[in-house]
């Protein structure tokens, strides 16, 4: 099945390269870091159907984000849903990244980085997907490689993924798999401008992301997620993605949903 899903991702590579990107994903990080002694703060909108009743759960995940340095930068994230009813926080974590690998050249280069997340949840475990960015309690450790070449970025994440079950007596269901292998493939490619004249373009990017989780039981999930991405005086950013399940064998209760985020850089904010 990953091999399905290396071929899907190849195919909307060629429909991508079609049509010039940055090294900015929607759904998944890049192995680059933003810039050193910035600050940031970012706010995830979800919007999910409920696989059983059509209804639509809403999920807002607002992060704060240090750039350290050029290698390392940090994430501070809380995590809020309306699914018992409300608006009601639910738990945060800490994401960490570390960039290990340069190798920079003309129009060119590639990335590599370590990133690792810790996260707290509270509410009831209601799926077997494990998902520590939002729904389980748990940490995820991984690698990120990023190849930008020219108006191209191409990009690939693997991580392990583990939950610990939630807190205030929300255990994972004993049948339930508490490991998981989860990946990532992006590509992107910069629509406009076609040529640059000044910062204050704004910049606006396709991109195709094939996202899968490989249970520890050998259970798994492929979705396909496309997205456009509007940067604004190359420091405000806008996302709007759309997230689609192609194959499952695993209970989850809401696959299927929009993204919208705003993201807002401080230079030299430290």
């Amino acid at each position: 099945m990953l091999r399905y899903s290396i071929s899907l991702f190849l195919f909307f590579l060629c429909i991508i390269d079609k049509t010039g990107a940055q090294e900015l994903f929607v759904y998944s990080e890049p192995a680059s870091n933003m810039p050193a002694k910035s600050a940031g703060l970012r706010l995830t909108n979800w919007l999910m159907r409920e696989e059983v009743g059509g209804t639509y759960n809403y999920h807002l995940i607002p992060e704060l984000m240090v750039g350290i340095n050029k290698k390392l930068m940090f994430h501070a994230e809380g995590f809020f849903s309306n699914t018992i009813g409300g608006l009601n926080a639910e738990g945060g974590g800490l994401y960490a990244k570390y960039r290990f690998y340069s190798n920079d050249k003309m129009y060119q280069h590639l990335r590599m980085a370590a990133f690792g997340r810790i996260t707290v949840n509270n509410t009831p475990i209601h799926q077997e997907e494990i998902a520590t960015n939002g729904h389980n309690s748990g940490y995820q450790a991984g690698l990120i490689a990023t190849q930008l070449l020219h108006k191209t970025a191409l990009s690939a994440t693997g991580y392990y993924e583990r939950a610990t079950g939630n807190t205030q007596g929300n255990e994972l269901p004993v049948s339930s798999a508490n490991s998981a292998f989860s990946y990532m493939l992006s590509a992107g490619r910069l629509l406009a401008p076609k040529h640059y004249s000044n910062y204050k373009q704004v910049n606006v990017n396709f991109m195709t992301e094939v996202i899968g989780q490989v249970l520890w039981n050998g259970k798994q999930y492929i979705d396909i997620a496309p997205s456009l991405q509007f940067i604004f005086n190359s420091q405000t950013r806008v996302d709007i993605g759309y997230r689609h399940e192609l194959f499952t064998d695993l209970e989850r209760t809401a696959p299927n949903g929009f993204l919208l985020r705003v993201e807002h850089l401080l230079f030299n904010a430290l």
